[in-house]
């Protein structure tokens, strides 16, 4: 009988345990239960005025129960202060809105989470309260501690914002500690913008990001240079050298070599089609073409994009015919049309690759075989659409009496030589 009665005592508490789950109630429950279910109906029907007293009643004599005290704290004095048109008492209110976020962690943590929530109303109050700048600055940097890649996208711009404020109002915090924020805040929006979500939105605020960095900090080349390069230098670490790509690209420092340094550390950790690209045509400028070369191939293994692959035959078309690779150059332009048939740009390159070989490719035995080189560019400015360019090869045609001279007759096939090699039809220059 008695272990019966042990039993049913175990069940009982167990099933109240689990009637509870959640809520701590206090002994004086039944007061409890009325005005929760008072300030609950209050909330909803947004009467935060009228929900002020029994939540009150519920933070004095409960206060650890239940979370969502909390969380409804927060809407009913974040509704006071959007109703509420005397300053001083906006400012109360928004005090107790904010502390509701502190009571939930102290009571149920999630320190994270709630700090997340926290930290922009604090921004959205305190902006412009320039005697809150260090306690914003203090709460942005716990929360993106915290949280790093689960900061809410709202925090990520008003963190940036932030800082410049209090940069801007004499805060203690210097250039370099800074740029460290734009590059986190920014590391963070990449990560987003790489799982897909909410991209056009996650660009504007990078963009925003950029600008807000330029309005805090003078970010030139000399600065990026002198005060983030060595730093790149010594640890190799890709996010750094990130930082130093995107801030020479704001502050159009392209043509530095350290841009295409930090580039190729970045594209080390980071392979990407447009950072191939990039990083081929700095070194294809700077007369590298061993590189260049390896960094236009690596972007076409980047890429199954026909078009894609057109533009970087075409830079390479181009590469090649400025470093005197004739039959190069035409072998990436006919690949540049394989991949894009439309690409008549290629054509217009052959065509000047070909004008461009008349002294290398004329015998002297023959004017009109010397002068067959025009016509192949002639033909190729035709495909092409440039009618200027083709007025230009036509000029350079045989004449009619070097073509009789020879016993030659318009409108015949003939065989242009050298590194050419294609079938024309005769024809004179006007």
């Amino acid at each position: 009988m008695k272990k019966l009665v042990l039993l049913g005592l175990f069940i009982a508490i167990n099933t109240i345990s689990i009637a509870q789950q959640g809520w701590k109630w206090p002994e004086d429950v039944e007061t409890a239960k009325e005005k929760n279910a008072l300030y609950v109906d209050a909330v909803k029907s947004k009467q935060f005025a009228t929900a002020v007293e029994p939540h009150q009643w519920l933070l004095d004599n409960c206060p650890d129960l239940n979370k969502s005290l909390y969380i409804n704290g927060a809407k009913i004095y974040e509704g006071l202060v959007d109703a509420e048109k005397d300053a001083a008492k906006k400012l109360e209110y928004q005090e107790k809105a904010l502390k509701m976020y502190d009571e939930r962690i102290k009571y149920f943590g999630d320190e994270a989470n709630v700090l997340n929530r926290k930290a922009f109303s604090a921004y959205k109050y305190y902006k412009g309260t320039r005697s809150k700048y260090q306690e914003l600055m203090t709460l942005f940097d716990k929360t993106f501690e915290l949280n790093k890649e689960k900061t809410l996208d709202n925090n990520l711009m008003a963190y940036m914002d932030v800082v410049r404020r209090y940069k801007l109002s004499g805060g203690a915090i210097t250039d370099e500690e800074v740029i460290d924020r734009y590059g986190m805040i920014s590391d963070v929006i990449d990560g987003k913008i790489a799982k897909g979500r909410n991209v056009p939105r996650l660009e504007k605020i990078q963009a925003n990001v950029d600008k807000l960095l330029t309005a805090t900090v003078t970010v030139d080349c000399a600065f990026v240079e002198d005060k983030l390069a060595p730093k790149m230098r010594e640890s190799k670490d890709p996010k750094m050298a990130k930082k130093v790509f995107q801030l020479m690209l704001t502050a159009k420092c392209s043509d530095s070599p350290t841009f295409v340094e930090a580039a190729e550390l970045v594209y080390s950790s980071e392979p990407a089609f447009g950072l191939a690209k990039v990083i081929a045509m700095k070194h294809a400028s700077s007369g590298d073409m061993g590189k260049a070369g390896e960094y236009y191939d690596q972007a076409l293994e980047l890429t199954e994009d026909n078009l894609k692959k057109s533009e970087i035959y075409l830079s390479m078309a181009q590469m090649y015919a400025s470093n005197g690779n004739k039959s190069a150059a035409r072998t990436s332009a006919r690949k540049a049309l394989a991949n894009d048939p439309s690409a008549t740009k290629a054509y217009s390159i052959i065509g000047n690759l070909y004008m461009h070989s008349y002294n290398e490719c004329r015998a002297g035995v023959s004017k009109v075989d010397d002068r067959l080189v025009f016509i192949a560019a002639y033909n190729q400015f035709k495909r092409a659409g440039d009618s200027k360019a083709m007025t230009a090869a036509k000029e350079q045609f045989p004449s009619i009496e070097e073509i009789f001279e020879l016993g030659l007759t318009e409108g015949q096939s003939m065989t242009v030589g050298c590194w050419i090699n294609e079938t024309v039809v005769l024809e004179r220059r006007p």
